[in-house]
């Protein structure tokens, strides 16, 4: 009989392990979710900068400001 109880137990402690694993994968899984639409919001945002910085036509400062060196040079 105390092998039984002691099987029993065995059996309730990975079962209880098995779901604390469970839970932990579900918790993990919906961390990942969020980061991985996070990550495409700013891959998203990334693009739409890079393509507004492509049309933006070169302001007559930008051009002085690359001919002349700062004064601390």
């Amino acid at each position: 009989m105390p092998k039984t109880i002691e099987l029993e137990q065995r059996i309730a402690e990975l079962e209880m392990k098995i779901a604390f694993q469970e839970n932990t994968i579900e918790e993990l899984n919906q961390a990942l979710v969020e980061q991985q639409f996070a990550l495409d919001k700013i891959q998203l945002q990334l693009r739409y900068m890079a393509n507004k910085l492509k049309d933006m036509q070169p302001s007559n400062i930008a051009s002085q400001a690359e001919e002349t060196p700062p004064p601390h040079y």
